[in-house]
């Protein structure tokens, strides 16, 4: 016997009986279900990030007497009764004469506010306001100004006739961790315009941190 025909035995010895079907012309490959793919974790939004948060950095609190003496005096005194700071005084850089002012004179004095008592000094503010602003009080860069036209507006405030009637001006600005790097003395760095607070986001942080409505006119 020739080593092909014992290896034609072997194959005949060991095969199996299949049927044998007639061709359909379909393939007779069985194809197993795809396994699942595992999920993919999504990417935490960009907005979402703790750097990306929209913060208050101070709260500057103005009044402009334009001139030294008794007046500028009072307003301090309405100052420290409305915020409960300390103030100080706003000196001229320039010489008016049509205004009376000359270089380095006190012409009104400011109150800067920060943190919590930032926040509670505002909430009184709005309040006067009747919770709204208008949308021409925001800038390109986040950063929001309003005014108030009498002191006795704000809540515990009573009209006195030795002090009279002040008013004053409230600028906000608007922060996110990092700004810092750019205004430091030492190894000052550039902030990328994508970090900067625009003033859409300006709005959205007032209406959802003090339930603000921004009049559209």
């Amino acid at each position: 016997m020739t080593d092909d025909e014992k290896v034609v035995d072997w194959d005949s010895e060991n095969s199996t009986k299949a049927e044998v079907k007639p061709d359909s012309g379909e393939s007779d490959t069985v194809t197993s279900p795809a396994k699942p793919k595992p999920a993919v974790k999504k990417p935490k939004e960009y907005k979402t990030h703790p750097m990306r948060k929209v913060m208050i950095e101070k709260v500057v609190v103005n009044i402009g007497v334009g001139e030294a003496g008794e007046k500028l005096r009072k307003a301090e005194r309405v100052l420290e009764m409305i915020t409960h700071s300390k103030p100080v005084q706003t000196i001229s850089t320039t010489t008016n004469k049509e205004l009376g002012i000359r270089k380095q004179m006190p012409i009104g004095c400011k109150v800067t506010l920060r943190k919590e008592s930032a926040n509670k000094f505002l909430e009184q503010a709005f309040w006067v306001k009747d919770n709204k602003l208008a949308f021409y009080s925001f800038d390109d860069f986040g950063n929001f100004s309003f005014g108030i036209p009498d002191y006795t507006e704000m809540q515990g405030m009573k009209y006195d006739p030795e002090i009279g009637i002040f008013g004053m001006d409230i600028s906000v600005s608007l922060t996110r961790p990092g700004l810092r790097i750019s205004k430091r003395r030492r190894n000052k760095k550039k902030i990328p315009p994508r970090h900067r607070v625009t003033e859409e986001e300006a709005k959205e942080f007032i209406k959802k941190q003090f339930k603000i409505e921004v009049v559209e006119e």
